[in-house]
């Protein structure tokens, strides 16, 4: 029940009505019997974000596309692993002092540990937030690591930072590689027909990951399964970055298999 005493928290992104957040952090509440609430905020700018936050008493924040990097600039402490990554998708509130997290980097690595990726070539797909904490789990585990996206000096810049190889997004289809992760927006509702990496270029060998996962099955990965890839979906490093980013608000771990479980059965 929803009273004076209830703690907010949120995810700030744009787009972010697709958010699923809501949906498993308010049943984690629930089944730990904390008195909060978690909503969605689609905001136009991260210094907005982080007033509302300070004004509103707003005890922690998912932090999405396209934010993760700008927030940093407006907040009072960020953990030396989001200042090395250059990314923040999380906000602890402690008494007025706003710190900024990362649980974004062990959570991409944790689902291709099974796969091994200690020199196989990793093919990061985006060169935002996602992708610099996505690329420094990968550099983290010794991958041998190909950086492609739109923008060069965006894509080159992150390269640099984890001893990478450039690639631009005009020559996708020529890139080899033993894993391909999409950290773009590529095929997110509503534009579900968009796929960001090229069917030709897609082998049965790869293992094929999108960090999307509304829709759960993007076209990227669909097209990855029809070429015979091992797809891994977005849900896995969604569940396991908000389960940290839930330790982090309330000290307390939450259920992932409920987290999951509410997902799969939410309309």
């Amino acid at each position: 029940m929803i009273d004076a005493a209830t703690r907010l928290y949120c995810v700030f992104g744009n787009p972010a009505r697709h958010s699923k957040g809501p949906v498993i952090h308010n049943a984690a509440f629930k089944n730990k019997g904390i008195n909060a609430v978690y909503l969605a905020f689609e905001v136009q700018h991260a210094a907005g974000a982080v007033q509302a936050v300070r004004t509103l008493d707003i005890r922690g924040a998912s932090v999405t596309i396209p934010f993760k990097e700008s927030i940093m600039e407006h907040l009072d402490w960020i953990d030396p692993t989001a200042r090395a990554i250059g990314a923040v998708n999380t906000i602890v509130n402690e008494d007025g002092v706003l710190k900024g997290y990362n649980t974004d980097c062990q959570a991409a690595v944790a689902p291709l540990i099974p796969f091994g990726v200690s020199g196989k070539v990793v093919c990061i797909v985006g060169a935002g937030g996602a992708a610099r904490a996505v690329a420094h789990g990968i550099a983290a585990q010794d991958g041998d690591i190909i950086i492609t996206n739109r923008t060069e000096q965006k894509g080159q810049a992150l390269a640099e930072a984890v001893n990478a190889r450039f690639i631009p997004a005009g020559e996708m289809a020529s890139i080899r590689a033993d894993v391909v992760i999409n950290t773009t927006s590529i095929g997110m509702t509503p534009k579900v027909d968009e796929i960001s990496f090229p069917p030709e270029a897609l082998i049965p060998e790869m293992v094929v990951m999108d960090v999307v996962y509304t829709p759960l099955r993007t076209r990227l990965l669909e097209t990855a399964e029809q070429k015979g890839c091992t797809t891994i979906d977005g849900l896995s490093m969604f569940i396991a970055q908000a389960a940290a980013q839930f330790e982090l608000w309330t000290g307390t771990a939450p259920d992932t298999d409920l987290m999951r479980s509410t997902i799969l059965t939410t309309d």
